[in-house]
Formats: structure tokens, C-alpha cells, sequence
């Protein structure tokens, strides 16, 4: 081999290491850029699917949200009716109350309009209607009207003595309240007296 050969072959042998190492240097690059793009179409999918989620979820609620207020609706125009009949209802049944003095052939026909009553009655429990008792028990302003109270010291302060309309529920929901007489303790009517004649001398002897 000749000695040109011989230096072209050296100066080969040179070039060739940092050929590879440029080579080397532009893979690692490329894969260094293929890893962010990966991760940033990572990341991208994770944001689309938390939006997808998200918009998901808005979309259930506002279904749920628009089922409640036409149930809502619903409910709301069918106690309304129910409420216009309430009081008819109960004229009915007090006419039906005094059947024992009527006569005999009204006694007929009285008996007849007391199964439409029932049947009335029953449509009204159908549809969840009920009536709740308030005899003897202590007044509450969610259920009951006061009309007037009365002196009463064989029972405790606040309990209704008498019912005058019956109130009228639908599940856990007042139709209407029950107007009743509630008892009060003849003590206070005595402090309330005392207490206006207290006022009554104060106010003499300011003039």
C-alpha cells in the first residue's frame, strides 16, 4: 500500500467517530422531542377528558334538575285543586253530620251521599291526602291556625282543648291548616291583667 492510501485510510478512521457521535447526538434530540410531543398529547387528552367529564356531569344534574322542578309543577297544581275541593269536602261531611235528625226517607238519601263521600275520601288517600288529628296535642304554627285561646288549667299551657277545621297533608306537606282553640294557663291572664293595671297607674301618674 502506498503511503496516499495509507494517510487517506488514517484520515477515514478519524472522521468516522465523530460521525457517530453527531449521529448519536441528533437520535437523542429526536427522541427527546418525540417524548415532549407525547406528553403534551398526554396531557391535552387527560384536559379533553376532565371537560368530557365535567360537561357530562352539568348535563346530568341539569337533567335531574329540570325532572324536579316539572315534578315540582306537577305537584304543585295538583295540591292547588285538591285544596279548592278541601272545603266543599267538609261542608259535606258536617251537613252529613246531623243525619240523626233528619227523618226517616232523608236518613235514605243521606246514606247514599255518604258513600260518594267515602268515595271522595278515597281518592283523596290515593292520591296521599290525608287528615291529621289535633285534638290534645300541643301547638305547632307549621300545622295549626290558633283562632282564640281559653283558659284552662286542667291542661298544660299551648294545648289545642278544640278543632274546628280539620288540616289536610299530602305526604310530609301541608294543604291546609287545622283552625284550632289553644289553652292558656288562667295565671297569665292574671299577670296580663296585673300588667295593665300596672301600666294603667304608671301612666296616671306621668299625667
Amino acid at each position: 500500500m502506498s503511503q496516499d492510501e495509507t494517510e487517506q485510510t488514517n484520515n477515514d478512521e478519524e472522521i468516522k467517530p465523530s460521525e457517530k457521535a453527531e449521529e448519536e447526538s441528533k437520535t437523542t434530540t429526536i427522541g427527546e422531542m418525540m417524548s415532549e410531543h407525547n406528553e403534551k398529547l398526554q396531557k391535552e387528552l387527560t384536559d379533553y377528558k376532565d371537560k368530557y367529564q365535567r360537561t357530562l356531569a352539568e348535563m346530568e344534574n341539569m337533567r335531574k334538575r329540570l325532572i324536579n322542578e316539572k315534578q315540582d309543577m306537577i305537584n304543585f297544581a295538583v295540591e292547588n285543586i285538591i285544596a279548592d275541593f278541601i272545603q266543599p269536602l267538609d261542608n259535606f261531611e258536617n251537613a252529613l253530620g246531623f243525619t240523626d235528625q233528619m227523618s226517616d226517607d232523608t236518613k235514605a238519601w243521606a246514606q247514599g251521599f255518604q258513600m260518594i263521600l267515602s268515595q271522595f275520601k278515597d281518592i283523596l288517600n290515593d292520591n296521599g291526602i290525608t287528615t291529621f288529628h289535633s285534638m290534645g296535642k300541643q301547638f305547632d304554627h307549621h300545622k295549626h291556625d290558633a283562632v282564640e285561646t281559653e283558659e284552662r288549667d286542667d291542661v298544660e299551657p299551648g294545648t289545642i282543648t278544640k278543632e274546628l277545621t280539620k288540616g289536610y297533608m299530602r305526604h310530609d306537606r301541608v294543604l291546609r291548616h287545622a283552625r284550632v282553640v289553644v289553652a292558656k294557663s288562667s295565671k297569665d291572664s292574671s299577670t296580663d291583667e296585673e300588667d295593665k293595671q300596672v301600666n294603667h297607674e304608671d301612666e296616671g301618674e306621668t299625667k
